[in-house]
C-alpha cells in the first residue's frame, strides 16, 4: 500500500494503509477477475482491488462520483494464457451517472495510474462492460447503459509504462426501446479478422451483431428461446478442429432460470459434412438448428446446443471456465467444457458434458447459504480455473477452492468483508483489541488482526471476526462501555430505542485466539459469562441469549410461542481461524440485554464516559423540544439527566479526559459544555457551563485534547477551531486552522507528550481527503496562552476515502513511547480502514 510522509512541528511522521474492509455494490455485473489473478468490484463509488491469495484488500481508486455498477479487466481471466508475462494490466469500470473510466495496473510494482475517462456518451448508468484482446496491445470492448444504447470501442495500450492510450470510438447500437443487460464479444471462427457481438436484456432475445474490427457492426440474427430478462452472456474462445477454429459457442442465462448453449459453426463445413454430420449426432444433444448469422463473406450456422435446468431462481451470470496453455509458447489454447453459473437461489453450479453420451451435467454445487442470505448476483472463474468467487446479496463475497488431487473437492476460502452500505460510527475496544463499526446496512461488525499460528513471521492480518447485531433499521451510531469486565457496547439506529449488548463466551474465546498471537491484552472478561451466543428472533429486533448450559436444549411443544421466533437456532462456536461469511451471518451475534427508552425521534449519537459510568444519547431534532442529551447511568441502565441547550440535531458528544465535561455540537452551529458531577452512587449533577455560536455552518465534529481542557470542532464551513475551557467556568478560542479543501466531518486528537502538551489532531473531510495536523498547546501561569497548529501530512488520495469520512478514532494505546499509532477511519464508500502513524 502506498504511503504518506510529511513534516511539521518539530516531528517527522510516516503513514501507511494497514487495512481496509469494504463490501461488494448489490448489482450485476459488478465483480471481475482478472488475468492479473487480482478481483476489481466496487464499493459505493470506489473502485477495490483485492488479492484472493491473501484475502486482503490492495487499494481503492478514487475518480466516479456515483456508485460502481460494473468493472471489466483487460486482459480478462480468459486470455490469462496470453498475459503470464505481462507486466501492465488494465481496468475499466463504469458508474450510475454513466460514466467509465480507464485505470492501469503495474503489477509488479504495485502501482495504480488512472488514464483517462472516457468520452460521457452513456446518458444513464452503465450496466454491463464486456473486451476482448485481439492482440498483445489491442483490445477492443462494448458498453452499455439503461438508456439502450450499446457503444464499442477500441484501445490500443502504450508499449511503455505511463504511456497514453489511444482510444477509438467504432460504433453505436440501439435496440429498440428496451436496455441491454448483457453483453459478450469474439472473434469470429475463420480467418476473417470479424467480430462478434451478443446483446441480451429486456426483450428476452440475443441480438447478434458482426463487423470488422475497425468498421461498423451490422446487425445478423436474434436467438429467441428465453422467456424472461436475459442476464449474462459469455463466448467461449473459438475451438479448433485439425488446427483451425471451426466453431464458437455461446452461453446464456435468464430470469426464466435456465441457461442456452448456442453453437455457432462456419456453414461451410457444416455443408461438407452433411452425412458425417447428421450420422454421428443423433442423440438427445442433437442440434436444433437456428438461424444463420452473415458476416461479410463468410455465414455461420447457429444452433441450440443444450438447455441447462437445475437452478430454482433467476440465473444472474455463466461464465466459460478460462482457457488453458496447450503449448509452452503460450499461443496455442485448449477451451474447458466447464461453465460456472451463478443464482438467487444461493448455489453455484460448475456445468460439463457427460464424457459419453455428451449430454451437459451439473458435477459441482456449492453454496446453500444459511436462511439469512439471498442468493448471489454473480460467479467468476480463477485465471488458472482452481477457484470460483461469488458476490451476494450482503455485499459479501464466497470463495471455492479446488484442494482434491484426484478427484474434485471444493472447499471455502477466507475473502475480505465489510459492510455494503454507508458507515456512520467506528469505536474500538476497550484496550484497542478491535474495531468496531456500524452502518446504514443495518449490520454491526468487529474487525480485529489475526496472527496466522501456523506462520507466525507472516505480518498480522485484519479480518472481520464477529458480526454482533444484525438489525431491521439502518445503524447511526455507537459507543463501547470502558468498564472492566464483559465487553459492551450500545447503539442507535432509525428508531427512537437504544439498545445495550453483551459480549457472549463464544467471542471472548475467538477473540482470545485472535489476540494471543499478537499481543499482550490480558482480558478476565470470560469470568461469569453464562452467555454462549445470541439467536435472532424472525418476529421482532431483539437478539434472544444462547445460555451455556442450555446448550443442548430442544425446544418442547409447549414452550409456547417464542419457539416459532427462532428458525433455525444459530451455532455459536469458537473460532479458531479467521470466519467466512456463513459463519459471520448468523453464528456470532451478540445477545441484547437492555433497551433504552426515552428519545422522540431516530438516535443519532452516542458516547461513553471513560469510567464505564454513563452514557449520552442524542436522537434527530427540528426542536429543541426534542433536542435534549439523554444521560443513561451504566448498569442500571436509568436516565439520570436531561442536558437542554440546543434546538436542532446534536451531531457528536465526547466526554472530557477526566469525565468533568460533556462537550456537544449540533445542527444550529452551537457547541455546548457541560460539567458533570458524579459524586453520588446514582445522583448525577450537571450544568451548562459554555455555550457558543462556533461556526457558520453545521458543526459535525468535536475532539477533547487527551491531556487538558481543549477541544477542537470542526465545520461544513470547512474549518477547523481550537477552544479551551477557563476557570471550569467559560470558553475561550485558542486558533482556527487555515480553512480545508472541503467540509470537515470527522476529528480525532490524541496525545503525543503530556509535559508539552503535545498531540496531533486528524480531519476527515467530505471529499474523503484525511490531514494530520500536529497541535501544541501553550500554558502559563494564569493558563493558557495559545495552540500552536501546524500540517503534519496529508494522506494521499489512494490511501483515503472516496466519499465523506464520517468518524476518525485512534487506537487505545498504553505505550505511549512507542513511536507507532494507529488510525481507524469510516466513510460513506462503505470503506473502514486502519492506518499507522509513525512519529520520528
Amino acid at each position: 500500500m502506498s504511503s504518506g510522509d510529511g513534516r511539521g512541528g518539530g516531528r517527522g511522521v510516516g503513514v501507511k494503509g494497514v487495512f481496509i474492509g469494504a463490501g461488494c455494490n448489490r448489482i450485476v455485473n459488478n465483480v471481475s477477475w482478472g488475468a492479473c489473478d487480482l478481483v476489481a468490484f466496487g464499493a459505493q463509488n470506489a473502485v477495490v482491488i483485492f488479492n484472493p491469495k491473501t484475502a486482503q484488500i490492495w487499494t481503492t481508486l478514487p475518480g466516479h462520483k456515483a456508485a460502481v455498477n460494473c468493472t471489466q479487466w483487460l486482459p480478462s481471466n480468459k486470455f490469462a494464457f496470453r498475459a503470464k508475462h505481462l507486466d501492465r494490466h488494465y481496468l475499466l469500470s463504469g458508474d450510475a451517472a454513466g460514466v467509465i473510466i480507464l485505470w492501469e495496473c503495474s503489477v509488479l510494482e504495485g502501482k495504480w495510474r488512472y488514464v483517462q475517462q472516457l468520452p460521457q456518451l452513456h446518458k444513464k448508468g452503465v450496466t454491463c462492460i464486456t473486451g476482448i484482446m485481439v492482440s498483445q496491445t489491442e483490445a477492443v470492448f462494448a458498453s452499455t447503459s439503461s438508456d439502450s444504447t450499446v457503444y464499442i470501442w477500441e484501445v490500443v495500450f502504450p508499449s511503455t509504462s505511463g504511456g497514453d492510450c489511444e482510444l477509438l470510438h467504432l460504433d453505436s447500437l440501439s435496440v429498440g426501446t428496451k436496455p441491454m443487460a448483457a453483453l459478450s464479444l469474439s472473434e469470429l471462427p475463420g480467418s476473417t479478422g470479424h467480430l462478434v457481438l451478443a446483446m441480451g436484456g429486456l426483450d428476452n432475445k440475443i441480438h447478434l451483431y458482426s463487423g470488422e474490427r475497425r468498421g461498423k457492426f451490422v446487425r445478423g440474427c436474434e436467438l429467441k428461446g428465453h422467456t424472461d430478462w436475459i442476464r449474462s452472456l459469455d463466448f467461449a474462445l473459438p475451438m479448433c478442429t485439425n488446427g483451425e477454429a471451426s466453431n464458437v459457442l455461446l452461453v446464456s442465462s435468464s430470469q426464466d432460470r435456465g441457461i442456452r448453449i448456442w453453437k455457432m459453426a462456419l456453414k461451410e463445413s457444416l455443408d461438407s459434412n452433411q452425412s458425417a454430420y447428421r450420422k454421428e449426432k443423433v442423440s438427445l444433444a442433437s442440434y436444433i438448428e437456428g438461424p444463420v448469422l452473415i458476416s461479410g463473406t463468410t455465414s455461420y450456422q447457429i444452433s441450440l446446443e443444450s438447455l441447462l435446468i437445475g437452478h430454482e431462481d433467476w440465473v444472474y451470470s455463466v461464465e466459460w471456465q478460462p482457457p488453458s496453455n496447450a503449448s509452452s509458447e503460450g499461443i496455442a489454447y485448449c477451451q474447458p467444457q466447464s461453465i460456472l453459473s451463478a443464482s438467487m437461489d444461493k448455489t453455484m453450479m460448475i456445468w460439463k458434458p457427460e464424457k459419453t453420451s455428451g449430454i451437459w451435467m451439473n458435477v459441482v454445487t456449492v453454496g446453500e447459504l444459511s436462511h439469512c442470505a439471498l442468493g448471489f448476483y454473480g460467479g467468476h472463474w480463477s485465471p488458472n480455473g482452481d477457484s470460483i468467487l461469488a458476490h451476494g446479496y450482503g455485499g459479501s463475497f464466497h470463495l471455492w477452492k479446488n484442494v482434491g488431487t484426484d478427484y474434485e473437492n471444493w472447499q471455502p476460502q477466507k475473502v475480505p468483508s465489510g459492510h455494503f452500505a454507508a458507515i456512520t460510527d467506528i469505536a474500538w475496544g476497550r484496550s484497542g483489541q478491535y474495531l468496531l463499526s456500524v452502518s446504514h446496512d443495518q449490520t454491526t461488525r468487529i474487525f480485529a488482526p489475526w496472527q496466522n499460528e501456523a506462520s507466525p513471521r507472516e505480518e498480522e492480518s485484519w479480518h472481520e471476526i464477529a458480526r454482533p447485531q444484525v438489525h431491521g433499521h439502518d445503524i447511526n451510531c455507537v459507543a463501547i462501555i470502558q468498564r472492566k469486565g464483559n465487553h459492551r457496547f450500545v447503539s442507535g439506529a432509525d428508531e427512537k430505542v437504544a439498545r445495550v449488548f453483551e459480549a457472549p463466551l463464544s467471542f471472548l474465546k475467538t477473540l482470545g485466539h485472535a489476540i494471543s498471537q499478537t499481543s499482550n491484552f490480558s482480558d478476565d472478561s470470560q469470568v461469569g459469562v453464562q452467555i454462549l451466543g445470541a439467536n435472532m428472533s424472525a418476529l421482532g429486533l431483539s437478539q434472544k441469549p444462547i445460555y451455556v448450559h442450555a446448550e443442548q436444549h430442544t425446544p418442547d411443544k409447549n414452550d409456547g410461542l417464542d419457539t416459532f421466533e427462532i428458525i433455525p437456532d444459530a451455532v455459536p462456536v469458537v473460532l479458531t481461524e479467521p470466519p467466512i461469511e456463513d459463519q459471520l451471518a448468523w453464528h456470532t451475534l451478540w445477545p441484547e440485554s437492555h433497551k433504552l427508552y426515552g428519545h422522540g425521534n431516530e438516535l443519532f449519537a452516542l458516547c461513553s464516559d471513560h469510567d464505564g459510568k454513563l452514557v449520552a444519547s442524542s436522537c434527530k431534532a427540528q426542536s429543541a423540544a426534542v433536542a435534549d442529551i439523554w444521560l443513561w447511568q451504566i448498569g442500571s441502565w436509568k436516565a439520570v439527566g436531561r442536558l437542554q441547550s440546543h434546538i436542532l440535531t446534536v451531531t457528536q458528544m465526547e466526554f472530557s479526559h477526566d469525565d468533568k465535561f460533556l462537550l456537544a455540537v449540533s445542527r444550529d452551529r452551537q457547541f455546548s459544555v457541560f460539567s458533570i458531577d458524579k459524586a453520588g452512587t446514582d445522583e448525577i449533577t450537571y450544568q451548562l457551563v459554555a455555550k457558543q455560536e462556533a461556526h457558520k455552518r453545521i458543526i459535525w465534529a468535536c475532539s477533547w485534547n487527551p491531556y487538558g481542557y481543549e477541544f477542537a470542532t470542526g465545520s461544513r464551513d470547512k474549518t477547523v477551531k481550537i477552544w479551551t475551557v477557563e476557570n471550569e467556568s467559560s470558553v475561550k478560542l485558542l486558533a482556527t486552522l487555515p480553512q480545508f479543501s472541503s467540509s470537515v466531518m470527522a476529528l480525532s486528537w490524541v496525545g503525543l507528550d503530556c509535559k508539552s502538551n503535545e498531540g496531533l489532531l486528524a480531519v476527515g473531510m467530505e471529499n474523503g481527503l484525511i490531514e494530520l495536523w500536529n497541535l501544541s498547546v501553550k500554558r502559563s501561569d494564569d493558563g493558557v496562552a495559545g495552540a500552536v497548529a501546524s500540517l503534519v501530512v496529508r494522506l494521499e488520495p489512494l490511501m483515503c476515502h472516496v466519499s465523506a469520512v464520517n468518524r476518525l478514532a485512534w487506537r487505545n494505546c498504553k505505550n505511549e513511547d512507542s513511536g507507532s499509532l494507529q488510525l481507524a477511519s469510516c466513510g460513506a464508500d462503505q470503506c473502514v480502514r486502519v492506518f499507522e502513524v509513525n512519529i520520528n
